[in-house]
């Protein structure tokens, strides 16, 4: 993204053994950990995959939706506010559409979207889940040493981790 204002974040919660969901669902429920995601994209762009977007199954109120999917042919179930949904090929492409979109882009999952995304991303929100859930998605793994952390809300069961994306001068 060539605007240096819009931030790319990476959202995810992730259990201390890297799963981030078994299939197409989350192996575990927090209390207020979705008012949180709310809170944190309202207003922004989701970028998810189309995985992530059919296990949703509609667009979230309050955010303008972009989804990857390698069939270009896809689209979105028909729901209310389907129709403005947006389908990009790849993260390329993705970045491209969230030029002209409200806020910044906010990265919602799953696994290869994260990873592709990871490259762009400025910033990750992790909400560390202190359990170790069976699974078959994983976080992608990523240099901690470009990370640096700047603040953490620690919760019952959870930590909220935000990182900034280290640059040449940080």
């Amino acid at each position: 993204m060539s605007d240096p204002t819009r931030r790319v974040v990476l959202v995810a919660a992730v259990a201390d053994n890297g799963v981030i969901g078994n299939g197409p669902d989350i192996p575990w429920r927090i209390p207020g950990e979705q008012a949180e995601f709310k809170e944190l994209t309202w207003g922004h762009t989701l970028l998810m995959g189309r995985t992530t977007y059919e296990s949703i199954g509609r667009p979230l109120p309050g955010r303008t939706t972009i989804v990857l999917s390698r069939d270009p042919d896809w689209r979105p179930a028909s729901s209310p506010g389907s129709e403005a949904v947006q389908v990009a090929g790849d993260i390329a492409a993705a970045l491209a559409l969230a030029k002209d979109t409200p806020g910044d882009v906010m990265v919602a999952g799953g696994a290869q979207v994260y990873a592709a995304a990871m490259p762009h991303a400025t910033e990750q929100v992790l909400t560390r889940v202190h359990l170790t859930p069976e699974g078959d998605v994983f976080y992608p793994a990523y240099d901690e040493g470009s990370w640096r952390e700047s603040a953490r809300e620690d919760r019952e069961g959870y930590d909220r981790i935000f990182l900034i994306r280290r640059t040449a001068t940080a």
